[in-house]
């Protein structure tokens, strides 16, 4: 079957009106079939959608642009993409976005608030039909230009308690809280937290081994490593030859991150430091490896997928103008112990 004879004579594209006079439908109907919208037919949906793959057609974004208030590009700001945690869940959000008929359109901020408000800056240019931003702790530009553009935004990895404010994410500090009272249990009492990066999510970690450590009057600053480096295996392992060097009291290590905690245990291993007869060692977000060291590292397992998957939904109910309750969804965390505790 040839293509209609109002394809675009300028581009030679498929146009909308083509694939509405293909499935016998209206081109408003045609529109809002292929956006997803729930006032469309099942079988109007289906007829609209085959006569589109039929023809090939590909969508404007620009058109859709100029034909409604905003485009079908989702603004995704996140701080990392060499961070497998970030990555898990950049990729759950865009598959859900990607069905639900919106494109992403990725910022790394690299933790910069400056980077992070110029990114945002040159997204809205593009008029995006939603934003998904990574955290609550921004600049006050940013969240004056997320306010103002009046664009659905939903924040992720930490629980909002602002009114109007969505998010999807888990509590860092009760996490934190949660391993500290394992070490506890375990046995330990000088509990060193060793930390980098220091980025508002860490931070809250830091405050939940803090509390936990208090309770028990167990606390002392010289338990706290903090190193403003970015997080790596390399610095996870230097930061324990220094905690083993300079004290030697200490039986467990809460390390914020496991790829900290991955370089500790290598480390480990080539002191010959038993672990976790001499010394306990513990990381947080549950990263590719950390089941395959030696011993296993016992961490904080972090539903990143589920958390991607679950704001674009919300997002997308958002822009779409439907009802979103609860507006903070709590994905929680899982301890999972293994050998190295």
């Amino acid at each position: 079957m040839s293509p209609p004879r109002s394809r675009s004579r300028a581009t030679g594209r498929v146009t909308l009106a083509d694939v509405a006079q293909a499935a016998n439908v209206s081109p408003i109907t045609a529109s809002r079939a292929l956006r997803g919208e729930r006032s469309v037919a099942p079988e109007l949906v289906a007829r609209v959608q085959a006569a589109a793959q039929r023809l090939g057609y590909v969508p404007d974004p620009a058109a859709r642009a100029l034909a409604s208030r905003h485009g079908t590009q989702v603004a995704l700001l996140v701080p990392l993409l060499s961070n497998a945690l970030f990555v898990d869940l950049v990729e759950a959000a865009q598959r859900t976005l990607t069905r639900a008929g919106y494109q992403t359109l990725i910022g790394v901020t690299h933790y910069d608030p400056l980077e992070e408000e110029q990114i945002l800056r040159g997204q809205l240019l593009h008029r995006p039909a939603g934003m998904l931003v990574t955290g609550l702790d921004h600049s006050e530009s940013t969240r004056a230009l997320i306010a103002a553009s009046g664009v659905p935004c939903v924040h992720l990895m930490e629980m909002a308690s602002a009114p109007g404010v969505y998010s999807v994410g888990l509590s860092q500090q009760q996490a934190s809280i949660a391993m500290t009272r394992h070490l506890l249990e375990r046995g330990r009492r000088r509990i060193a937290f060793a930390a980098a990066q220091l980025d508002p999510r860490t931070l809250q970690r830091l405050e939940g081994w803090r509390e936990t450590m208090r309770a028990q009057g167990l606390y002392s600053p010289t338990l706290e490593w903090l190193h403003p480096a970015p997080s790596s295996i390399g610095l996870g392992g230097v930061m324990f030859e220094q905690i083993m060097g300079q004290s030697p009291a200490v039986d467990a290590v809460f390390f914020c991150n496991d790829d900290l905690a991955q370089g500790a245990l290598l480390t480990a291993l080539r002191l010959g430091v038993r672990v976790p007869d001499r010394v306990a060692v513990a990381g947080f977000n549950d990263l590719t490896g950390s089941d395959q060291m030696l011993p296993p590292l016992t961490t904080i397992r972090t539903p990143r997928a589920e958390m991607g998957a679950a704001a674009a939904a919300m997002l997308v109910n958002l822009m779409r103008g439907a009802e979103v309750t609860p507006p903070c969804l709590d994905v929680g965390f899982e301890l999972v112990v293994r050998g190295s505790t």
